[in-house]
């Protein structure tokens, strides 16, 4: 460890520094939010409403960013990919399903996921505000509260084992490859495949900030991996997801004397820094409110799903469809391709009502 290192520790506590750590990726991520209008729902609703592709297309280059970073993380020794959430839990593919089309389907009935809706809160929008507290509550109902042992009698977990559920891991068992190149290579192809994207190559903004994106999910195992390796908690290897931590950043506030920070903590208020920046400099910043009782009580209901929801699929849209797509978790495409698909169902709900299909 070197002696900057050495100050670290010794100067700030660790669950100081992995507030920091999460602080940093989370402006990063408010950003890309609010100047290069990177959203989840915002992306399935252009590909719905046959508006562009560009935003969707931007995920690639973000997925392939994290994953060349993760995997040459670990190749290098700085990340243990076994020790991460995502990888250190055996897969449960009916919790992947469920929790993901619940979360999808919430997030178009409230107009946003957790990452949209803390971008949205730093810019003054109190609807926002309203579905980040909701949610928030609602993931602690179900993660440790009156709803815990149901959810996990019905979607129980497990520690992995001795074989990590990853799909680069799985190659690497049955093929004579190294699972840090098969990473590497993977997320290499996606960022050129993405890149053949017409609409994505004349917007050199919306590469830049996919590129951001992915970075910030690297520092999150880059920062936690250090700490966890230096220190003397054994914190666990994470990186950034909206629904847990933002009821974690709640009972913080109103525990603090006998709570302490966290990476989670760090990065739900780093999205609200990041966001704010992003707004005063485009001259965006305005207070908003719901006027309509219908409006409100779909976000409400909305939000009450996606809390549930991403605590079952252990990981929201940004938390599977990122943090987890980087390590390629078992879970992740599974989960991200069920938040997509109850987006849409979501979607079609708002739009037409419920109808058959054809």
């Amino acid at each position: 460890m070197t002696g900057i290192g050495v100050q670290l520790l010794e100067r700030f506590s660790e669950p100081t520094l992995m507030a920091c750590a999460g602080l940093f990726g989370g402006i990063l991520l408010g950003l890309a939010a609010r100047l290069g209008r990177f959203c989840t729902l915002g992306a399935i609703e252009d590909l719905y409403y046959g508006a562009t592709s560009t935003r969707f297309a931007m995920w690639g280059i973000a997925l392939g960013v994290a994953m060349i970073g993760a995997f040459g993380l670990s190749a290098g020794g700085l990340l243990n990919m076994s020790g991460t959430l995502y990888l250190s839990l055996a897969w449960n593919p009916w919790a992947s399903v469920i929790g993901g089309l619940v979360f999808g389907y919430g997030m178009a009935i409230a107009g946003n996921c957790g990452y949209g809706a803390l971008a949205r809160m730093g810019c003054g929008d109190l609807r926002s505000f309203m579905i980040v507290i909701v949610m928030g509550v609602s993931a602690y109902v179900a993660l440790g509260g009156p709803l815990s042992g149901l959810r996990l009698m019905l979607f129980p977990t497990a520690e992995a084992g001795m074989t990590p559920p990853g799909i680069a891991h799985l190659i690497a068992r049955h093929l004579p490859v190294d699972l840090h190149l098969v990473g590497i290579v993977a997320g290499s192809i996606l960022i050129a495949g993405t890149l053949l994207h017409k609409g994505l190559r004349s917007s050199p903004a919306s590469i830049l900030w996919g590129t951001v994106v992915g970075i910030a999910i690297v520092s999150g195992w880059a920062a936690t991996q250090w700490i966890s390796a230096n220190g003397f908690d054994r914190s666990i290897i994470i990186s950034h997801t909206f629904t847990a931590p933002v009821g974690e950043t709640l009972l913080y506030v109103m525990t603090s004397s006998g709570n302490t920070i966290s990476f989670g903590t760090g990065s739900v208020v780093g999205v609200v820094l990041g966001a704010l920046a992003g707004c005063l400099i485009k001259g965006h910043m305005r207070w908003e409110a719901c006027e309509d009782p219908r409006e409100l009580r779909r976000q409400i209901g909305g939000a009450v799903l996606m809390g549930f929801g991403a605590v079952v699929a252990v990981g929201c849209s940004v938390g599977q469809g990122l943090s987890a797509f980087s390590v390629l978790a078992y879970s992740a495409p599974v989960t991200l391709a069920c938040i997509v698909l109850g987006a849409l169902i979501g979607l079609r709900q708002l739009v037409e009502g419920f109808r058959p299909i054809g």
